[in-house]
């Protein structure tokens, strides 16, 4: 990486004690691993509109098909407040790579937040936290995750592609899009694209190749398919058809051996017996002794830090 990351995180996975209880969820892999790439600017939404700490609970509660923001006794609503508080820092994360939310909570859970109903006899977890809902409807694009779902390691490994691709995407903005550009950097994106959803990878194909839009609308269509194509979990099945074409540039420079060696170790992850990472660093150990430009600048081979140890566990 060229420079840190900026990432928005909900203040008490960053450690902060500012839940109801005056504790925290601190996260150790944002804490510990991925602060070693990335600085973090921390919300704290029921703090940021004067709730105390500690302070009562305050619950999503469901009346007349209205959900509001309350004490369980429907005292002290506070759901325009974090609606508002949404919207207004939702407006200013133009240069953020990605947002970590506290899950389950009624002001930043992405999803499955509770929703209770109003008479006190049960509960939905169908909601979105008021203050997650606002700045993810103001940055589409932006790549977010909760807390909990990071400690998946496909999940993770998902969200911090999505993460770095978006930094990527953000740079290239910063130093003007050009047709040119935006198509070698499509070029370097395409095998990345293809491992996590091949009908994306088709269709953005298509549209730098046959569209006759204005750059600004191209570039917009561009991203907008690249990330919803990338919030598509990689498979064994993705990856293995990904590393097979891969495989296809070294062909005319192996011998038998080594083709066989190498069909073996993508075969043996295919199966599950090895992590991805076995075949990839066959095939870098190749594209070493065998340099090839169009190979070298795929994204694929290091869509993020080693250092973070994404591909180790599946």
């Amino acid at each position: 990486m060229d420079k840190r990351l900026t990432i928005g995180i909900s203040a008490c996975v960053l450690g902060e004690k500012v839940r109801y209880d005056s504790g925290h969820k601190r996260s150790t892999f944002c804490t510990q691993e991925l602060a070693e790439f990335a600085n973090f600017k921390a919300f704290c939404p029921e703090v940021a509109i004067g709730l105390p700490i500690p302070r009562p609970t305050i619950r999503q509660i469901i009346k007349d098909n209205i959900i509001t923001v309350s004490r369980p006794d429907g005292s002290g609503d506070v759901s325009d407040a974090l609606t508002d508080y949404g919207k207004k820092v939702g407006s200013q994360f133009a240069k953020l790579s990605g947002f970590i939310f506290c899950a389950k909570s009624p002001s930043c859970g992405m999803e499955r937040v509770k929703v209770h109903h109003h008479h006190g006899k049960g509960s939905d977890s169908n909601g979105v936290g008021f203050f997650a809902r606002e700045v993810m409807k103001t940055n589409p694009l932006l790549p977010v995750e909760e807390n909990g779902r990071l400690n998946d390691a496909v999940i993770r490994e998902n969200f911090m592609t999505r993460v770095f691709t978006y930094q990527k995407w953000l740079d290239l903005q910063a130093c003007g899009v050009t047709k040119h550009k935006l198509i070698q950097f499509h070029s370097e994106q395409k095998y990345l694209v293809m491992s996590h959803h091949i009908e994306g990878y088709r269709q953005l194909g298509k549209l730098l190749g046959s569209s006759d839009l204005a750059l600004e609308a191209l570039a917009e269509q561009y991203i907008t398919g690249l990330m919803a194509a990338l919030k598509n979990k990689a498979s064994r099945q993705s990856h293995t058809n990904t590393l097979h074409h891969l495989q296809g540039y070294f062909k005319k420079q192996l011998d038998e051996a080594k083709r066989q060696e190498l069909t073996e170790h993508i075969d043996a992850y295919r199966l599950g017996l090895t992590p991805l990472l076995v075949p990839l660093t066959l095939i870098k150990h190749y594209l070493m002794e065998f340099p090839n430009d169009y190979l070298e600048q795929q994204a694929y081979l290091n869509p993020h830090p080693q250092a973070l140890r994404l591909r180790y566990g599946y």
